[in-house]
């Protein structure tokens, strides 16, 4: 039977940092994973490049972190987006800063962040077991003693960090094993639904694929606090655009229709906030708009129109969006394509740029959680202490990662998360780990 000081369950983001963190604090370390490698979702994060965090202001950071991202002020105040980057520099990788402050190695390979912690690791003397999968963890007495392997073999640890990921990505291993060894030591498991994941569609143009493919530049994606079935396009963006409707999330970014829905960075941000509308109100559908001009006001893009009043509307519109785009508002303004923007009365010139500033759409779902990007839910953070990621429930057991009920968007933010809760789940194991020798 052997035993540690600290058992970390999960080879990923949070359980590599979390191991590191706790053996650089002297004791004896084991990282132990059912898959055969370390870190297979890590590789794929960023497309491949790994975005290792977002260079960003700590209120910008949490507002990224939909998902209870105020549970991480106390955890940020200890190692931050700045820590970050200074643990990976300060081992020689070079990082670069791209657009919205996202940070990726120069390399632009994900094997360099994961070579770098897989060194550190191993330089700290940390041991690793692979293709070893755990049945349970042990509890006595309301505190942990180790963790029971599929195998049989009882392995004991006065603390053990759970960072055995959620349910995205299930080719990675991500199957949501550790939700049920938290339910055994009483934690709660937060509903789970995807997010930054592609919503699902019924809407027309997506039934007959008629913009199949179109993708859509920095166009502002809006989710509607409303219900507005019976009205046709013309009626909800005439709706939308002249009365005072609760808006529950805004994403400015790209976006692609495709032939199940509508995807690209602005609809996969809105997701999750779609799955929890729908689950909240129990409605059938939600609304949102798309603003294909949101840098532009109404006075602005009518000025525009009118400088061209000479030319056709299928012209003008191309002027912001793409031609089939355009085509898809026309029919559904009721105008003709080649009709000169002059001989517009006042009641189609507004129902065209209702259209183009509130151009509608509904989602009766997301793909779903296997094939998002996040997993949404998970150990309620109410019951984890947010300044050491220990459970105020079972004494020795702490969490980090996707685990908790904590997820952001896409950007660096997630990795982020990871990063910051494994390094502080790790370095808190390891000195409770004293106080039980």
């Amino acid at each position: 039977m052997e035993k540690f000081d600290v058992i970390v369950v999960g080879g990923g983001s949070s359980g590599l940092m979390a191991a590191i963190n706790a053996a650089e604090q002297g004791v004896r370390v084991l990282v132990i994973d059912k898959n055969p490698k370390l870190g297979r979702k890590l590789l794929l994060s960023g497309g491949g490049r790994c975005n290792v965090t977002n260079r960003t202001t700590r209120s910008e950071l949490i507002k990224h972190i939909p998902g209870n991202g105020k549970f991480l002020y106390s955890a940020l105040n200890q190692f931050d987006q700045e820590d970050i980057i200074a643990f990976f520099e300060g081992r020689g990788v070079a990082l670069k800063e791209e657009d919205h402050g996202r940070m990726f190695p120069v390399t632009d390979s994900a094997r360099t962040i994961l070579g770098t912690l897989i060194d550190v690791m191993n330089k700290l003397g940390v041991t690793v077991r692979l293709k070893d999968p755990i049945d349970s963890v042990l509890y006595e007495a309301g505190r942990v003693v180790g963790v029971l392997t599929r195998a049989g073999e009882r392995i004991l640890a006065p603390s053990v960090v759970l960072a055995a990921g959620g349910r995205a990505y299930p080719r990675t291993g991500a199957e949501g094993d550790a939700y049920a060894w938290a339910r055994s030591a009483g934690h709660t498991i937060e509903r789970l639904y995807p997010t930054e994941a592609p919503l699902l569609s019924h809407d027309e143009v997506i039934v007959t694929k008629a913009l199949r493919g179109v993708s859509l530049r920095d166009v502002a994606v809006t989710l509607w606090d409303v219900q507005l079935d019976g009205l046709s396009a013309a009626e909800i963006a005439h709706t939308v655009c002249h009365e005072k409707l609760k808006a529950l999330t805004i994403h400015q970014m790209d976006m692609i229709f495709t032939h199940f829905g509508y995807s690209g960075p602005a609809i996969l941000r809105a997701s999750g906030h779609v799955n929890q509308y729908l689950h909240r109100t129990g409605f059938k559908e939600a609304y949102l708009t798309i603003n294909l001009a949101p840098n532009e006001s109404r006075e602005a893009l009518m000025a525009v129109a009118e400088d061209m009043r000479e030319k056709q509307l299928l012209t003008i519109l191309k002027h912001w969006m793409p031609e089939a785009m355009a085509e898809s508002i026309l029919t559904l303004a009721g105008l003709d394509a080649t009709t000169p923007y002059k001989q517009l009365v006042h009641v189609e010139f507004e129902r065209l740029f209702d259209l183009v500033q509130a151009y509608p759409l509904t989602a009766y779902e997301s793909q779903p959680i296997e094939k998002g990007f996040v997993t949404g839910g998970g150990v309620s953070t109410k019951e984890v202490n947010p300044s050491t990621m220990e459970s105020r429930l079972t004494q020795g057991l702490y969490f980090c990662g996707e685990l908790l009920d904590i997820n952001g968007y896409t950007g660096g933010y997630n990795i982020t998360a990871a990063f910051v809760t494994g390094t502080i789940a790790g370095r808190n194991a390891a000195w409770s780990s004293f106080a039980a020798e």
